[in-house]
Parts: structure tokens; sequence; C-alpha cells
């Protein structure tokens, strides 16, 4: 099937150094785009005319975000591997250690509607395998490793058991809140799986193959279709389950990392772009920017 037509995104916002984790999030400002910035270490967020707010600033790299019924903000400490917890009163404390459930980095994360939270991890040193041995060959051969639940109280398990993944990523969560859809960055696929009443994972199945591509930050629509930040080029790309193509945005010369839907009518996406994902280039100069596109079908489910 030939791929879609191409809708070019605009850009909203300059001086980032490298933007994950954007969350559509409506407070008592209004509606905001939440985003962390890894080299800032900072958690942002953008007014619809794309002035940006520091949120929190953070003694290491910020990864995913999410929100328990509370109103804490949960932020992935990558490094350290943990989970902090915002309170609406301020307090900024450990929510849990991932360490148990990681084995190298944690990256992105999708919180439910009861607080639990589903973390992703690198599961090995990619900058320095890519570095070593090459995209190719790092996509033919690597690690596999679990996706983290934690639980409201901080306690932390294996989300789908023995279940593993390459390269867990951006993670998504049906209204009803049965379903699951994990991007596979390395593994070149969107993994689904059945939540049962505790939050964990049973009954994987691919959702959709899409290689060449690979899939980084992803977001869900109302038709059940999954939008797809793809590192690799400069575009994110909707799939319908199967994998046929729906529909392409374009974010012109920088590469797509992550993606959300959001705006008054939830059909702006939102795209985090960069000219690369390498620490040793995106730490140096501000050359990230947030990317904006209008759409036919608004956002649904979780984050």
């Amino acid at each position: 099937m030939p791929d879609a037509a191409v809708t070019p995104a605009e850009t909203v916002a300059t001086g980032i150094y490298f933007g994950e984790g954007p969350r559509w999030h409506v407070d008592d400002r209004g509606g905001r785009l939440w985003f962390s910035d890894f080299f800032a270490r900072r958690v942002y967020s953008m007014d619809s005319a794309g002035a940006l707010t520091t949120e929190l600033e953070l003694d290491e790299a910020p990864s995913g975000l999410g929100w328990m019924p509370d109103g804490s903000l949960l932020v992935v400490k990558m490094d350290a591997r943990e989970v902090w917890r915002r309170f609406p009163d301020g307090r900024f404390e450990r929510h849990a250690d991932l360490g148990g459930h990681s084995a190298f980095k944690c990256n992105d994360m999708v919180v439910d509607a009861q607080g639990r939270a589903y973390v992703g991890n690198f599961g090995f040193d990619l900058d320095h395998e890519i570095s070593a041995r090459g995209v190719a060959s790092v996509l033919a051969d690597h690690p596999t490793t679990p996706i983290a639940l934690v639980y409201p109280d901080g306690t932390v398990v294996s989300a789908a058991g023995d279940e593993t993944f390459g390269f867990p990523n951006g993670s998504v969560i049906s209204p009803d809140g049965r379903i699951f859809i994990a991007a596979e960055t390395l593994a070149g696929r969107l993994t689904s799986f059945r939540i049962k009443r505790d939050g964990t994972l049973v009954d994987r199945q691919t959702w959709a193959d899409v290689l060449p591509r690979v899939p980084d930050g992803i977001c869900l629509d109302q038709s059940g279709a999954v939008w797809v930040a793809n590192p690799t080029a400069p575009e994110c790309v909707r799939y319908a389950k199967g994998g046929a193509i729906l529909e392409t945005v374009s974010t012109g010369n920088l590469n797509a990392y992550a993606c959300m839907l959001g705006g008054e009518d939830g059909r702006d996406l939102f795209v985090c772009v960069a000219p690369t994902s390498a620490a040793s280039e995106a730490a140096v100069e501000a050359r990230g920017q947030i990317m904006r596109a209008r759409v036919e079908v608004a956002r649904a489910g979780k984050p």
C-alpha cells in the first residue's frame, strides 16, 4: 500500500536541546504541552504560541512524564533509573527505584487513570554500541529488557512477567483502560497486551510491524490508530492496526523523536525534533524544536 499524502509541520518553539515525553495536560492555566528536555535537565510546559515555562529543574536528565489522580506529576530520572513525584503541595520525592527492572537508562512512561506507571528502558548503552558496531548491527542483535510497572504506592514489578522487549520506548493505553501498546524501537514494531485488573500485561501480540521505520515516541487517536515518531527520519507516521499507513507528517530536515496530540480540539500533532539523539552532539547546542501539524482525528486514551 503506498504511503498517504504528506502534511508539513511548522516550528512552534526553538531553543531546546532534546525534547522527549510530550504530554498534553490541562491545569488552571488551560491546556499546555509539557515535555522533558534531556540536556537542559528541565521539564517545560508550552502555551499555544510556543512560549516556554520551566516547570522543574532536575539534577539529571528527565524523560517520561505523567500525572496521578491526585494531580501529582511523575517524572522519570533516566540515569538514576528512578521515578520521582512532585506532589500538588510542591514536595518532590523519589516515588520508585527501577534499578531491579532496568539494565541501563530509563526512558518513556505512560501513567494510567489509577496512577499506575509503565516505564521502559534502554537495556544497554545504545550510543556506545551504535558508535562501535553501527545502527544495522545493533538493530539485528541487541539485548532485550522488561517494562517496569510502578504501582501508586511505589511498588515495582515486571509489567509483563518474563516478557522482554527490544528497547521499550513510547507507550499508550486505550480509552477503556484495557489495551496497552508499546513501541519496541529496535524491533521495529508496535506490540500490544491486554491489561489485567492488577495492571499486569498478558496476551502479547504484534500490533504492527513498521520496519524499515523504527518507533520512538507514540500517541493514540480516537480511531484507534497510532502516531509513530520515526527517529531515523524527519517524519511522524500514523498506522492502523496491522501496519497500514494512514497519514504522514513531515518535520522538514529534523528527525522526529516523540509526538503528542493536543490543542483545544485534540487535533494538533506536536512533535519533538532534533538533528540527532547522540548525546555527544545533542548536549552541546540547543538545536531541537517543537513542531506542530493539524491532523484529522483527535487524541484518545493515555497519555
